[in-house]
């Protein structure tokens, strides 16, 4: 037993000696702080029980916690991060213990608590005090005031810390909006702790039950609701505090409480239904537990003579009715979580009935997978546009479903079209990767490869095949666009993932990346996905985001609430006054009229038409004043617009109107006006004109904007100013603040994992973070690295492995390269392609309407600074990968003096690097196990290891990041609430607020809560019916549309629905169709009459044009200002998708453009105007920046609201088919003709357009003009008898500067004639730049200066001449102006290097240090290897590849070299492969083993419930869900992992194949995927012999996914069985597959044999890896050990350490302890020579024998180090011949103390000598060595004194004094104190004048016993220590 020694000391000291080493003591006299050894594993425990687990450390997290126990704190846990030896006494001071106490916790972080005395140990990051509680977890400590309490933390009813939220806090918190509500509560800790209390007084209760009643009628996202059931349903109030308060509700006797009983009962129903809905699994026990009180207590109450009423009694019946179902569904094993969607209403079942009747608030947004059947038709209804709907009911439905179909049916139409050909072309086969098709795109091989933290949320990166991409364009493409939905499947779309893209970079496109975000269901299935599953992703074209947003909105709205039924349903012509007017029409227009009438006009009454003031006084033609009377007049107005008309200046003015006239409409509270635009552009134009006469109150919702001056107005400039961050209520800053603290934990979490895994795509990872995924053979084998061709790296620089294995490193690349001069030579012809002019590509202006960047959704990321992140994410960079792809320059690998690597190398090597990387193809675990020398591999295969070993380690990282996914998630949505109601309140006090469509249909629910009155719609004629739907509240009051259908119309993604059911007609179209009043205005401003002339009358019968079009002047260098240029050239298919180009077209307009600009016109003045994208790209591939800078390029639909004073306009279409696409459309023909000011010029194929009767009319017109032709007419402005035809661009070369082909002649300012030709610009040549050559002398020697005259001359001449280098009298060409002698010679180097080779450097540089000619070399092993010269003077020896060949204990041949096993010394571990079968049906992977140890592989058991995550050698826990396996016939009732209590069913399936044949399997099991009928051949194939009877039934193992008849698999499975019952012995081992040998792990109708042979093997992996209670106990025996151990705490921190840690895993064995104990043993022993070597040994000594230690540990801490019988007997001979060494340094340094070095040097250089012996130290050596010291010793005695032993014995027994009288100074000198011993007075010593003895019976500072004269160990300073001196029994 250990004994305890207290004495008490002076000043309240307590003295403790304790026989094992003390952790901590902490002395006071009151209280005492004491750490004994075991003891902190029993607190750990404890407060495991109480705390729900604990984690590493009280730092690093707080993991552990403090735990607070009377008048004493222990504070447990202080884990791997606690700062040593720190501690605060109860005065706050701090003390720096001594380091070499070591037995302290450690750890980075640490709590502390206000407890009488402040105890903290371990101050680190992330300590936080607050409120006198600590509760710290995770790696910042403590996290507020208790703040959320950790992820999965349970207090188990323990007393809350903290505040707790009050009757009053409450009482105040239920005045505010539901909302609000939710928000506050699930984010105060203070109502979390309320909850956790023990007893509530039952006012109390009453109160929160109201409170979180009225919370759950908040429209909140279901992120906050979610987590607020979640924090009910866990709480103590939930579990017992309600049920007990339930309960006694009878016995209440205050009769006012009773009153309120009925609503109160109401309350808890509500609650109770809202937390079954949003966790039906885990929390239908608890609910119908307190439903069944519930109940009891209504009956009771109404006994009691309590009114109850009835629907309070029907909504309990209505949730026992759901309980029930859920119930039901768990008896059948199909509630599996909370995470899964359930149909959670009782639906209409058999009365469900026609598709038609069934109500559209009932069909799902996404598509199902019912719905990509073949068969599947939907129910649709056309949009009515010539009659009335009956209701509003059927209006709703028509456009939801229609919306609906319009993004699903591509969809689906594409994945029956990929399922028909993956039939067509035989199930075992993938379509081909080149086919087309129509409504998809399909991404092959697609694998999730990075989670990101995103401001909306959770994100992830994608990888998908490129190589089918190569050809697309992603600059320009539409493909992957932001909002696009992509469903993903891995099971041929039985079931699959809906995901949308989140953010798009072609950079990264270009690579196969994409970043996509799942839908919340989506998310759900993914966690149950394996990490490493690849996916066949599919992509719809539409924009879903739009989709989803107004689907959304159309289900919620209610039919009793839609805004102007009367107009929109109804149809009614007469449109009435708004409502505000009926109360007060009085308008006063001052504000809106022209500068001269402002004072003169009058308030007036608006719907007396009499009373208006005249159209001159407000600036306004004709048309534009009725459409001005009826948008303020109507309470619904529409506008049509034409071309050039005015429509957003009327606009305008109608909302000058409308807010100067602001207190007409809102006579009590202001309420915004709302602004909707179909684009950003249009938006940003109407809110500048709005900001002219309204400088505050405007609020833009959305980021896109590119105006500087509504900046200011942004949502998120706005939210972040000081007023704003006042003006909020404090309970939404609270919510916020604490919400934020989560989602940053969360977000450093998820982004240590997701930073890796994004860095494992960059480049090539550093070896060391691989190792763990690496085998220690191959390990062994990588870091073995062969000599390549004779070389091997010599320098010392910075070296990589890994690189050098895969073909990367200096040494080998460049190699390698030298060879491969032709293939760089044809990568360096090719040419970089000039800088072309910026095109605003198409994808990119579809993502600036699709993307609403706004302040509504943001989490850390956002906030954060790029700088930090990319600093952080440059650091992990530099730390893991040895080739980093994103940097420019050099890497520290490839960095050195001798191979330097040029640009174009590196960028090959770049290349490289990404395709291997990119690549799918990885080795397979079967070839790996067949490798046995990873350098004998060919480059291919290195690469295809590395990517398996690349996979594992991103496998490991995606399974932690996904634990902290969902907390991540979650966080984020409920801080979007709260961001979502800290916006309304800047909405509501803004007067006009403006978005696009797709953000009012974002931020639909916000808009009804902010309720405008007055809503303006421009461009309404461009937007779906749908979109304009939920832009409208209940509360609209005034509605104006303003737009023109005769231009753009909305666009449906499926033609069918635009053609036959009406959808791609607005509201604004059907309105004015219907026949409801409406303006057009008339009179253009924009286009010359000539130009307005196509538009009238052949799209619209009247437009007169105003006076200021008359004025413009004609076009310079052009006989006409308008002209339409005919072709018959053909146009080109892009590749790409459905768009086309025409070269011809694109080169003529590109021509003219130039022309154009060499008339002086200013490249803004110009626009190029196209009717297809792909013409696009065909443009600006012809127009160099340097020439079209400024030029504007543009398709015709994303001109709409644009204008420009020249138009060049290419058509496109020109085919012998006559097809003209969508120039058939008389909308797009407006716009496309309608956009130029002054000049407009066309080119096209006009015989195919005249086909379309438009065309024809406009031909009809320019021919009557001469307007069109084959060639336009070029005119020269400076001879205008010059004129050109052009019909192509290369006539335009007959006027190559703009003018003519006649020579300029003027003459220049230098003395030159200008060069060039006619040019109408610069014609007083300003700007013109002589290019001719100068004439200038330069020096003396009358050189020339070589520049062109325009350029500056050369200050020196540098015309090279030759000259002698005076130097070496070598000629050398050299500068002119450059003396010989500072001029470095190029001439090879003639001198001879001290070997005698030849220099290799040049004659002026200095000579190299290191030859490097291949010679033979004489190793100091004693082989002769080839290598550089140089290694001859080297002290690096060149490492000996000779093979080493030693028979090992094994019996196996060493396979390392005679340089890897030192000579013998230490030899690399056998890689014989063991190859042995494992229990688990693996082969053991380990090499040459005696017993196999547990497999380390991932456990492959897996049910349809879930899939073992443990190590496959480690016990599976048994799956308890219930068994699956049921039929029409039959079914199991036992648990999954049980043997099933039925037997396999028998019957035929009668399920019918997707190809329309019948299944081939049996009842209950798995449909196999083949039939008799497409398969035959696979199906027949005789194996068992029956396969071929036309009745014969198949099984589809699931595993290897061979098909096998039924009859022979049932009897083979069952072999087993009829062994056992013959008492034969059965093999313990899975059944395999009789075809490929594939073990069998998963099949239902064979459950119960594989559940019987996984129970047996689980008692086998039992028994091998030791039972727990075993190994347990072998921990703590070694962590003890570990402990006790203090050598190796002082001298091998890093070493103890590692192995505390590897104690500390989860998984061990019976196997690793072993390794472990092996492992402390040498460390123990090794740390007793570092203590002798700190203590006994010269520093030169000590310094060398370090580095043999330091040798010594990195064979005992290899990772291939598994103790076998030859690597133990290398050890030990190892460490004898590092004592032996030990030994002689301490004779060493004995003799140096005495002098007498110079006399031990024979024998310690002979000593030396046989301990440095290259190869094995045998055990012959070992006692030659022994011999020589006991000489050494002979000839001088080490005692220490210089005397022999024979005159020490002389000595003490002559002067016979007791033991402890001897005594030596601090330098070993020795004297005798007399007497009693003890030292009285001090001396000096007379051979080194230290200082001896000592006062009051105590030596002085560094005098100790002379233990070696009489073996005293005390000093004889008193009786009592002098009995310790004596041999005396135990006392």
């Amino acid at each position: 037993m250990d004994r305890l020694t207290f004495r008490v000391g002076i000043g309240n000291e307590l003295r403790i000696s304790y026989k094992k080493p003390i952790k901590v003591v902490l002395f006071f006299l009151s209280n005492c702080y004491i750490f004994l050894p075991g003891l902190e594993n029993d607190h750990r425990e404890n407060q495991d029980r109480r705390r729900g687990g604990r984690g590493r450390g009280g730092g690093r997290g707080g993991r552990g916690r403090g735990q607070r126990d009377g008048g004493a704190a222990f504070p447990v846990g202080a884990g791997d991060g606690a700062e040593r030896g720190w501690w605060r006494d109860r005065d706050g001071g701090n003390r720096r213990e001594q380091e070499a106490d070591r037995g302290r916790p450690r750890g980075r972080g640490g709590n502390r608590e206000n407890v009488g005395e402040r105890l903290e140990i371990g101050r680190g990051r992330g300590v936080a005090e607050r409120d006198g509680a600590w509760m710290g977890r995770g790696r910042g400590g403590q996290r507020g005031e208790g703040e959320e309490g950790g992820r999965d933390e349970k207090r188990d009813g323990a007393r809350p810390h903290g505040r707790i939220m009050g009757y009053k806090a409450l009482e105040e918190l239920y005045q505010e909006e539901p909302t609000v509500v939710a928000i506050s509560l699930s984010s105060d800790p203070a109502f979390h702790r309320l909850l956790s209390a023990k007893e509530i007084r039952p006012d109390l209760i009453q109160l929160v039950c109201s409170v979180l009643s009225k919370a759950f009628e908040s429209r909140a996202e279901r992120g906050t609701l979610q987590h607020l059931a979640g924090v009910i349903k866990d709480s103590a109030f939930f579990q017992f505090t309600l049920p007990q308060h339930v309960g006694g509700m009878v016995l209440e006797s205050n009769p006012a409480r009773r009153a309120q009983y009925p609503q109160h009962l109401d309350n808890i129903l509500t609650i109770l239904s809202q937390v079954l809905s949003m966790f039906p699994a885990s929390s239908v026990k608890a609910v119908s537990m307190l439903l069944t009180l519930l109940q009891a207590s209504i009956n009771s109450l109404r006994g009691s003579g309590l009114d109850v009423d009835t629907r309070v009694e029907e909504n309990g019946e209505q949730l026992k009715g759901l309980i029930e179902h859920l119930q039901e569904r768990s008896r059948e094993g199909t509630l599996r979580s909370d995470k899964d969607t359930y149909a959670l209403l009782p639906t209409d079942g058999d009365k469900q009935g026609d598709e038609e009747q069934q109500d559209f608030r009932t069909i799902p947004i996404y598509p199902t997978p019912e719905e990509f059947q073949q068969d599947h038709k939907p129910f649709l209804r056309p949009n009515l546009t010539n009659q009335r709907y009956t209701n509003s009911h059927l209006y709703l439905d028509t456009h939801f479903r229609l919306l609906r179909e319009d993004f699903v049916r591509p969809l689906r139409e594409g994945i029956q079209q990929l399922l028909q050909t993956q039939k067509n072309l035989g199930n075992t086969m993938n379509p081909t990767k080149t086919k087309h098709f129509d409504d998809i795109r399909v991404y092959f091989d697609t694998q999730l490869v990075v989670p990101k933290c995103t401001h909306t949320g959770l994100a992830y990166v994608v990888q998908f095949d490129i190589k089918p991409l190569q050809f697309v364009r992603w600059q320009n493409s539409k493909r992957l666009l932001f909002g696009s939905l992509v469903c993903l499947s891995c099971n041929n779309f039985e079931s699959f993932l809906f995901a949308t893209v989140s953010d798009r970079d072609p950079k990264y496109l270009q690579k196969g990346q994409v970043q996509i975000t799942f839908t919340e269901e989506s998310r759900y299935k993914l966690a149950r996905i394996p990490t490493d599953q690849l996916f066949l992703m599919v992509e719809t074209t539409a924009y879903f985001e739009a989709y989803r947003y107004v689907l959304e909105g159309l289900k919620e709205q209610e039919e009793e609430d839609l805004p102007f039924q009367r107009y929109i349903v109804e149809c009614h012509k007469d449109v009435n006054p708004p409502e505000y007017l009926k109360a007060n029409d009085v308008y006063d227009l001052s504000s809106v009229a022209d500068p001269e009438y402002k004072e003169s006009i009058r308030p007036f009454h608006s719907l007396k038409p009499e009373a208006w003031p005249p159209m001159q006084e407000l600036g306004l033609d004709e048309s534009q004043m009725k459409a001005f009377q009826l948008a303020l007049t109507k309470e619904l107005a529409i506008i049509q617009g034409p071309p050039g008309t005015g429509k957003t200046y009327v606009g305008l003015k109608i909302a000058e109107a409308l807010l100067a006239n602001q207190m007409l409409i809102d006579r009590h509270a202001t309420t915004p006006m709302l602004v909707v635009c179909y684009t950003n552009h249009a938006l940003d134009q109407f809110l500048e004109g709005i900001h002219k006469f309204l400088s505050k109150g405007i609020v833009r919702v959305g980021g896109r904007s590119n105006s500087e001056i509504l900046k200011q107005f942004n949502l998120r400039e706005l939210s972040q100013s000081p007023a704003y961050r006042r003006s909020l209520p404090s309970n939404l800053q609270s919510a916020h603040n604490q919400i934020y603290k989560t989602l940053c934990m969360e977000e450093r979490e998820l982004q240590s994992h997701s930073m890796k895994l994004e860095c494992s795509l960059k480049g090539v990872i550093r070896e060391n973070f691989l190792q763990r995924f690496i085998s220690d053979t191959h390990w062994e084998s990588l870091h073995s690295l062969p000599m390549e061709e004779g070389f091997q790296l010599w320098s010392d620089q910075k070296f990589s492995v890994i690189m050098e294995w895969l073909g990367l490193g200096s040494t080998v690349f460049q190699l390698r390269e030298a060879e491969n001069t032709n293939a760089a030579e044809a990568e360096e012809a090719e040419m970089e392609e000039e800088d072309l002019i910026e095109i605003a590509e198409e994808a990119d202006l579809i993502q600036e309407e699709r993307m609403i960047e706004d302040n509504w959704t943001v989490g850390p990321t956002a906030g954060r600074q790029k700088g930090d992140l990319g600093q952080a994410v440059r650091a992990v960079e530099d730390l893991l990968l040895a080739m980093n792809l994103d940097k420019v320059g050099p890497q520290p690998e490839q960095s050195g003096d001798l191979w330097q690597m040029q640009r174009d190398q590196r960028k090959k090597m770049k290349s490289r690097i990404r395709k291997e990387i990119g690549r799918g193809l990885a080795m397979t675990e079967e070839e790996e196990r067949n490798v046995f020398n990873v350098w004998s591999l060919s480059l291919e295969d290195r690469w295809k290891l590395y990517r398996l070993w690349l996979t594992r380690y991103r496998v490991e990282l995606r399974t932690k990041a996904l634990q902290s996914e969902v907390a991540y998630q979650n966080a984020v949505d409920r801080l979007a609430d709260v961001k979502r109601q800290q916006n309304l309140h800047v909405l509501k006090q803004a007067r006009v607020i403006g978005m696009t469509t797709t953000g009012a249909a974002k931020f639909r629910k916000s808009l009804q809560e902010v309720r405008p009155t007055v809503v303006i719609v421009e461009e309404a004629a461009e937007v779906l019916e749908a979109h304009t739907i939920t832009t409208l509240s209940k509360a609209c009051q005034h509605l104006i549309l303003i737009g023109d259908h005769q231009q753009l119309r909305p666009s449906a993604t499926v033609f069918e629905l635009a053609k036959n059911f009406n959808m791609e007609m607005s509201m604004f179209e059907r309105l004015v169709r219907m026949g409801l009043p409406y303006v057009r205005l008339n009179y253009q401003h924009r286009m010359r009459p000539e130009i307005a002339c196509l538009l009238t009358p052949h799209i619209y019968s009247e437009l007169e044009n105003h006076p200021s079009v008359l004025e413009y002047e004609n076009i310079k260098g052009l006989n006409t200002n308008l002209f339409f240029v005919e072709h018959s050239y053909p146009e080109e298919q892009i590749k790409d998708g459905r768009s086309h180009q025409n070269i011809h077209e694109a080169m003529f307009v590109v021509a003219l453009c130039r022309y154009l600009l060499f008339q002086d016109y200013k490249p803004e003045q110009i626009t190029i105007l196209t009717t297809y994208t792909g013409q696009l790209h065909c443009l600006r591939k012809q127009m160099p920046a340097s020439e079209f800078s400024g030029v504007k390029v543009h398709v015709v639909d994303k001109y709409q609201g644009e204008e420009n004073d020249i138009v060049l306009l290419s058509l496109v279409r020109s085919n012998l088919e006559g097809k003209v696409g969508f120039l058939s459309i008389p909308n797009r023909v407006c716009v496309a003709l309608s956009r130029a000011k002054k000049g407009l010029y066309c080119i096209g194929n006009s015989s195919i357009l005249s086909r379309v009767p438009l065309w024809s009319n406009i031909f009809h017109t320019l021919r009557g003009k001469d307007q069109i032709g084959e060639a336009l007419t070029l005119c020269c402005q400076n001879h205008s008898d010059r004129q050109v035809k052009a019909s192509c661009a290369a006539d335009f070369k007959q006027a190559p500067e703009g003018g003519c082909n006649q020579p300029c002649q003027y003459r220049l300012d230098c003395g030159h004639v200008c060069s060039r030709v006619c040019h109408p610009s610069d014609l007083e040549h300003k700007k013109f730049k002589c290019s001719k050559k100068c004439e200038k002398i330069l020096c003396d020697l009358g050189h020339r200066c070589t520049l062109v005259c325009h350029q500056e001359c050369p200050k020196k001449c540098p015309m090279k001449v030759e000259k002698i280098v005076p130097k070496c009298q070598h000629s050398q060409m050299i500068p002119c102006h450059q003396s010989p002698q500072t001029f470095e010679c190029r001439e090879p180097c003639q001198k001879l290097l001290s070997c005698g080779h030849p220099c290799g450097s040049t004659c002026g540089a200095p000579c190299t240090s290191k030859c490097m000619v291949v010679v033979t070399l004489a190793l100091e092993c004693g082989h002769s290897q080839q290598g550089a010269c140089f290694y001859k003077t080297e002290r690096d020896q060149l490492k000996c590849t000779i093979p080493c060949l030693h028979q090992l204990k094994c019996g196996h041949e060493c396979s390392g070299t005679c340089s890897s096993c030192l000579q013998g010394r230490v030899h690399v571990l056998c890689s014989h492969r063991c190859e042995r079968l494992l229990i688990c049906s693996h082969k053991c992977t380990e090499p040459c083993t005696g017993d196999c140890p547990p497999c380390q592989r991932p456990c492959e058991n897996c049910c349809i419930h879930s899939k073992c995550m443990k190590p496959c050698g480690q016990p599976c826990a048994p799956c308890i869900e219930p068994c699956v396996w049921q039929c029409p016939h039959q079914s199991c009732s036992k648990l999954c992992h049980e043997p099933c209590d039925r037997p396999p069913c028998t019957q035929p399936c009668t399920k019918i194949l997707n190809c329309g044949h019948q299944c081939i399997g049996l009842c209950g099991d798995k449909c196999p995927n083949m039939c008799r009928i497409c398969n035959r051949e696979v199906v027949t194939e005789i194996f068992f012999g029956t396969e071929d009877e036309p009745d014969a039934r198949f099984i589809q193992l699931e595993a290897c996914r061979h098909l096998i008849e039924s009859t022979a698999m049932d009897h083979y499975m069952g072999l087993d069985d009829i062994d056992a019952n013959n008492e034969e012995q059965v093999t313990i081992k899975l059944k395999e597959c009789p075809k490929c040998k594939t073990p069998i792990r998963k099949n239902l109708r064979y459950g119960a044999h594989i559940n019987r042979s996984l129970a047996e093997i689980e008692m086998v992996k039992e028994k091998i890896n030791g039972r727990k209670l075993d190994i347990e106990e072998q921990r703590i025996n070694l962590q003890s050990k570990l402990k006790n151990c203090t050598s190796c705490q002082i001298y091998l921190g890093d070493e103890y350490f590692n192995i505390q840690e590897k104690l500390g895993e989860r998984f061990l064995t019976v196997h690793d302890l072993w390794v472990l104990e092996n492992q402390i043993d040498f460390l123990e022993r090794v740390g007793k020579l570092l203590e002798i070597e700190k203590e006994k040994m010269l520093f030169s000594h000590g310094y060398r024998f370090r580095q043999s230690v330091n040798q010594f540990l990195s064979w005992l801490n290899n990772p291939q180090q598994k103790f076998t019988d030859q690597q133990v007997c290398d050890l030990q001979r190892e460490l004898t011949r590092l004592n032996l060494q030990a030994e002689l340094n301490v004779r060493c340094q004995k003799a140096y103390k005495m002098e007498k070095t110079d006399q031990i040097e024979p024998e310690e250089e002979e000593i030396r000598n046989l301990l440095k012996m290259r190869g094995p130290f045998t055990e012959h050596d070992e006692l030659k060595v022994k011999e020589a010291i006991k000489r050494l010793d002979e000839k001088f005695p080490m005692t220490g004194l210089g005397i022999t032993e024979e005159e020490r014995k002389m000595i003490v027994s002559s002067l016979k004094m007791p033991p402890g009288h001897w005594h030596k100074c601090p330098n070993g000198h020795v004297y005798l104190i007399t007497e009693c011993g003890g030292a009285m007075e001090s001396r000096k010593c007379p051979d080194c004048n230290a200082t001896i003895g000592g006062q009051n019976h105590t030596l002085d500072r560094g005098n100790l016993v002379a233990t070696e004269m009489d073996g005293a160990l005390h000093p004889a300073w008193s009786e009592q220590n002098n009995l310790l001196n004596f041999e005396l029994p135990d006392i």
